[in-house]
């Protein structure tokens, strides 16, 4: 009976412990991650514009207007165009493919001079900032020179009223390997500390989680 009564008494310390404990395991968890410097405004990083799927290209052709068109680039990376079958066109500068397409048409045409012009942009996927979870609108968009992370969270409408917005990750490739970083995004969009906004880079995944009630 003495056993069971002192068993009583440290049920509720032992419990205490067993909280605190998890309640540590949880924050060096999430101390884990390390947190980015605040924005720069000047930060670039992208590289010279890429062909993708999906985006429009209009082909102009000096002298010929029955061959100057405007085509997609098909998923699978190719177009067609007049007098083009099917030519490789996405991972290539406009510059590129329009040296690729002067070769093409020199089978039709004499000295064919071709500009092409990307008018619809999508980009590749190393081109583009990903947001997912409890964002309002989860989507991919295209990085822009110094992007930030506010223009990232005002094109995706903000937190949903069920983001846990500070223990947000960002997952970034840092010399070809994948790192992560946590954000917080409830004192920046809700507190407005503005030391909580940070450069973007293409390629970039922001993860948003569910907040737990």
């Amino acid at each position: 009976m003495t056993n069971l009564l002192k068993l009583a008494r440290l049920t509720p310390l032992l419990g205490a412990l067993a909280g605190g404990a998890l309640l540590t395991g949880c924050a060096s968890q999430n101390g884990a991650r390390p947190e980015l410097p605040p924005a720069s405004g000047d930060a670039q990083y992208s590289t010279r514009y890429r062909i993708a799927p999906g985006d429009n290209v209009q082909i102009f052709v000096w002298r010929n207007p029955e061959v100057s068109t405007s085509v997609p680039v098909r998923p699978d990376g190719l177009l067609s165009a007049p007098l083009l079958e099917e030519v490789p066109a996405a991972g290539k500068t406009p510059a590129e493919l329009a040296r690729d397409l002067e070769a093409e048409l020199s089978t039709y045409l004499r000295d064919p001079l071709v500009t092409v012009i990307v008018d619809a942009f999508v980009g590749t996927f190393r081109e583009q900032i990903r947001v997912v979870g409890e964002a309002t609108q989860p989507r991919a968009m295209l990085y822009n020179d110094s992007m930030t992370l506010l223009d990232v969270m005002i094109q995706s409408g903000g937190l949903t009223d069920f983001a846990d917005g500070n223990n947000s990750t960002l997952v970034r490739v840092v010399d070809g390997k994948q790192e992560e970083f946590r954000l917080r995004l409830d004192d920046l969009l809700r507190d407005g500390d503005i030391s909580a906004n940070v450069d973007m880079r293409p390629g970039d995944v922001i993860i948003v989680p569910e907040a737990w009630f």
